[in-house]
């Protein structure tokens, strides 16, 4: 059955529970294990990185969840869909455990997949467009409709001002899903010196009818 709600915009700072909820979301994500292969220590940071994301989304975009934070859809605005690391730093300065844990070598990983999605990114799609930057919804809520519902609402201003979405998904698993939801896979990247591989995909607005 699926679950009711109205997904809401998130205007107060995320809270443990959504930062968790995300957390449990990409547990298994293939970019989180190549970021960080240990995976108890990945576990551990993983509330703090999603922490930093949804703050950044919130000030750099629009974040949308449900009333019981069971999961959250994460955009960057047109004019501001690349993601810049001295904001990261900038928002996640008082995280210092991420950065430490993360380490030198992690660092490094984390740079070799941000050029490669950047690379997929402005070789995707052109102009002003909406960055679906993560989508995650807690396991014990998938398949409900949820995930779906969380990106109605900027589905729905993209396709009044003819305005495409794009995301990247490293988990092959979730083409499908984003398909139903009309993106399409334009291009494709592996991160060099690993397996990580990287789906890009586009929704291109709907037209709307009178």
């Amino acid at each position: 059955m699926a679950h009711a709600f109205e997904p809401i915009r998130l205007e107060t700072p995320p809270s443990r529970q959504l930062s968790e909820a995300m957390s449990k979301a990409f547990r298994d994500d293939p970019a989180w294990a190549y970021l960080l292969p240990d995976e108890a220590r990945g576990l551990r940071l993983l509330p703090s990185f999603f922490n930093i994301l949804l703050r950044y989304s919130q000030r750099y975009g629009e974040v949308y969840t449900t009333t019981d934070c069971e999961g959250a859809a994460c955009w960057l605005t047109p004019g501001h869909t690349t993601p810049l690391l001295r904001r990261l730093i900038r928002i996640g300065i008082h995280d210092t455990r991420l950065g430490i844990d993360l380490g030198w070598a992690g660092f490094r990983r984390y740079m070799a997949m941000e050029t490669c999605t950047d690379t997929l990114h402005q070789r995707s799609v052109t102009g002003d467009h909406w960055y679906l930057w993560a989508l995650g919804v807690d396991p014990l809520y998938q398949k409900q409709g949820t995930g779906g519902m969380l990106m109605q609402p900027v589905f729905k201003r993209a396709d009044a001002n003819r305005l495409p979405c794009y995301l990247e998904t490293s988990n092959e698993l979730n083409i499908m899903f984003y398909q139903k939801h009309g993106f399409t896979v334009v291009r494709e990247g592996t991160v060099p010196k690993s397996n990580l591989h990287i789906w890009a995909m586009v929704r291109k607005p709907v037209l709307l009818t009178k």
